[in-house]
């Protein structure tokens, strides 16, 4: 049975859901969609800021930009084949170090260190301000950024300066890339020049980049030695000689042996031998 109060309060809830359906009316289709995308934008940031909670929480995981490399890594196994290391008489603290670049006489630039990030830049501001006074870059180096060592190389191919290692010197990992970009690539037969397969922390110079291009390592991996192939295609050496890094693992090199940097067009030019 109705009564009294149950009468009073159902004619009261007819004028409020007629004046709320009479606002909600008037509200143009344009508000009403920014306001869902407001409640939807704000639901998704909720459920990112539990999910960053959530992974806070775990273990952080191990920092994979801090890859151990040897300065002088070994051959390579006997079933993968290779050339002897041949000797090296440069200390591995002075190639442990930042690349420093220094221009000496004869017009010879030398580079010596690891090719760290940012050599590139260093590289081509000398280039600006000297560079009439370069004719061959020195190359003593254990390799290092894959990227820097590649605009290094592109700048020396577009100057036509030329390159050289010479005996007792080291030009590894991606070393070679600068050296293969020389207009003459002059070396001594008892340099010690070798390749092995590109790391996620040559790519990058910081932690957190280097934890995205693991997320991507393949893709990474086929773009630079697509960069790579054509890089030496058009400096005129045979790009089969990327073939030995792509199965040499990081921590190994394979060193080649004069007959094969002859026969990869590596070197364009004997160095005369001290002995």
């Amino acid at each position: 049975m109705k009564t009294e109060a149950n009468a009073r309060a159902a004619s009261d809830e007819q004028p409020f859901l007629r004046s709320l359906i009479a606002r909600l009316a008037r509200i143009e289709d344009g508000a009403i969609l920014r306001v869902a995308f407001y409640v939807l934008l704000a639901g998704t940031a909720g459920v990112l800021y539990i999910d960053y909670r959530e992974r806070e929480a775990a273990a952080p995981p191990p920092d994979i930009s801090a890859v151990p490399q040897p300065i002088l890594p070994p051959a390579t196994t006997p079933d993968v084949a290779g050339h002897p290391r041949p000797p090296i008489l440069s200390s591995p603290d002075i190639l442990d170090k930042p690349l420093v670049i220094e221009l000496g006489a004869g017009g010879t630039l030398s580079l010596t260190g690891t090719i760290d990030p940012g050599s590139a830049i260093r590289f081509a501001d000398e280039i600006a301000a000297r560079g009439e006074y370069v004719s061959t870059v020195l190359l003593d180096s254990p390799g290092g950024s894959v990227d820097d060592a590649l605009a290094i190389g592109r700048l020396i191919l577009e100057k036509g300066i030329s390159t050289s290692v010479p005996d007792g010197r080291l030009c590894a990992s991606s070393c070679p890339l600068i050296f293969a970009s020389g207009s003459e690539r002059i070396a001594g037969k008892g340099a010690a020049i070798g390749v092995h397969q590109i790391y996620a922390a040559a790519l990058t110079s910081t932690p957190v980049d280097a934890l995205s291009v693991a997320g991507v390592a393949m893709a990474d991996a086929q773009a630079v030695t697509a960069e790579i192939t054509r890089h030496l295609t058009e400096a005129g050496v045979e790009p089969a000689l990327w073939l030995h890094a792509l199965e040499t693992p990081p921590d190994r090199l394979y060193y080649f042996s004069p007959e094969e940097m002859e026969r990869l067009k590596l070197v364009t030019k004997w160095m005369e031998s001290d002995a």
